[in-house]
């Protein structure tokens, strides 16, 4: 299940309160690439870092400007998915996503100019991992 932003506010609080770790996702969205507001780029973030964690099945760089992942195809991901992306390309309107259906799923394909590949390149260290501390016996929390 992929978490929307008051469930992760809400995890991070109870996080905070019982004193165990609070899930940190990677920085990849410096501040002069973005538009949205300071304190809501960690949530976006973390939005993302929930989808990688929860849906994410495979990454894939094919080029150094798109990158492409693998994730569940189920219709609450695809919607979450294509919510989470348009509010994204609304603040940062240099990623192109675009989400294809699959015979394994559905694949979501980000591409950004060559000014912006270093971008792509966090969201690409994000995805990777977020999927690695879900896998079992990880030991990580994601």
């Amino acid at each position: 299940m992929v978490r929307r932003v008051p469930e992760l506010r809400a995890t991070v609080a109870e996080a905070r309160q019982a004193g165990g770790p609070v899930p940190v996702p990677l920085p990849w969205a410096p501040g002069e690439a973005c538009t949205l507001p300071s304190e809501e780029q960690p949530l976006r973030e973390a939005e993302f870092h929930a989808l990688f964690a929860t849906a994410l099945r495979r990454v894939e760089r094919p080029e150094p400007t798109l990158l492409q992942l693998t994730l569940d195809g189920d219709g609450e991901v695809v919607a979450s998915t294509r919510d989470l992306t348009g509010r994204e390309a609304w603040c940062c309107s240099f990623f192109d996503f675009r989400l294809i259906a699959t015979a394994g799923g559905l694949r979501l394909d980000v591409r950004v100019p060559e000014a912006r590949i270093a971008v792509l390149d966090g969201l690409a260290r994000q995805a990777e991992a977020a999927r690695s501390a879900a896998e079992p016996g990880s030991g990580v929390m994601a």
